[in-house]
């Protein structure tokens, strides 16, 4: 089996957390012969989708945690599976390299997650598909509603629809002085839509990361708990991360949004849950396994491509 992965430059992962690393180690394990693009790699000549790449050797080693040999350029037609793990900003240059993985998929590659997929559904936005499981929810660029949405609401929680990791993302209470001017940054002045949301103060127990598997849940969930000068639940932001297992709440909002990810080529995901309100339906890079792993046993990883195996 041929696996290629598209991206960010792996000598900059941090190896111990790097969910896309965990994916490769897992499909090494399984024999897949593993090739490494990066997004600026990728091409269209006379309608083939072609990319430039290395073959890959990975280790689990927070050292050394790869190898390359063999640089050429590639026929995407020739893998078997293609993972798209470039990390957000979700931009222009990244819609690009979904039409030359739609090209790829035409020919019977199965790409992860489904370039139409990655298109169209935004990672924030798309909660707005179950928004009985979702807190109080507005997406917009006007100041003016942002402004109404805090005080009607009190205390919310503002954040870019194309960043990751817990970046620019603010909670603002209503007599909060800074506001306008947070307001103003986050949306370009007017000119950059944004989501607002209910500030949910069950984030102090941690922004639980469930990942999803061809439509089913896993079944342990990463709590990340923000430390107490933080208000933010991401690893990256010093959150510490604990396993916990699914509540009947989490189990309920997997259940409902599974069916449809799946229908929509969404085959791994990782969801945001606070209390028992799904935040985010992370589909371009999800990570969380190789903690999940390290503190309770599950391979969410080598689930997947048991199911992906399954499913052929």
């Amino acid at each position: 089996m041929k696996l290629a992965v598209v991206m960010d430059p792996i000598e900059k992962i941090v190896p111990e957390k790097d969910g896309t690393l965990d994916l490769l180690l897992a499909a090494q394990d399984r024999n897949y012969e593993l090739t490494y693009f990066q997004q600026e790699d990728l091409k269209i000549i006379d309608g083939r989708p072609l990319a430039k790449g290395k073959i890959l050797s990975v280790k689990d080693n927070n050292e050394k945690w790869f190898e390359f040999s063999n640089q050429n350029e590639y026929s995407l037609a020739d893998f078997d599976v293609i993972l798209m793990r470039k990390d957000p900003p979700f931009n222009m240059e990244y819609i690009y390299s979904t039409y030359v993985l739609d090209l790829a998929e035409n020919t019977g590659v199965k790409v992860i997650n489904h370039p139409s997929a990655l298109r169209n559904f935004n990672e924030k936005v798309s909660i707005s598909l179950f928004p009985s499981l979702t807190p109080k929810t507005l997406v917009t660029s006007s100041f003016n509603e942002i402004k109404a949405f805090l005080d009607a609401e009190e205390k919310i929680v503002v954040k870019p629809l194309d960043g990751m990791g817990g970046k620019s993302v603010f909670v603002v209470e209503k007599n909060d002085l800074n506001a306008h001017s947070i307001f103003e940054t986050i949306t370009n002045l007017g000119a950059t839509t944004i989501m607002a949301q209910v500030y949910v103060p069950e984030i102090k127990h941690g922004d639980k990361r469930i990942h999803i598997v061809y439509g089913e849940h896993c079944n342990t969930v990463l709590a990340r708990i923000p430390h107490d000068k933080d208000n933010r639940g991401n690893l990256v932001m010093g959150a510490t991360g604990e396993t916990q297992e699914l509540s009947s709440g989490d189990q309920k909002i997997c259940e409902t949004i599974g069916p449809t990810l799946l229908e929509n080529g969404i085959y791994f995901a990782g969801i945001d849950v606070i209390g028992d309100y799904l935040t985010e339906i992370n589909i371009t890079s999800p990570t969380g396994m190789r903690e999940i792993k390290r503190n309770s046993g599950e391979d969410v990883s080598s689930f997947f491509f048991e199911t992906l195996e399954s499913k052929k």
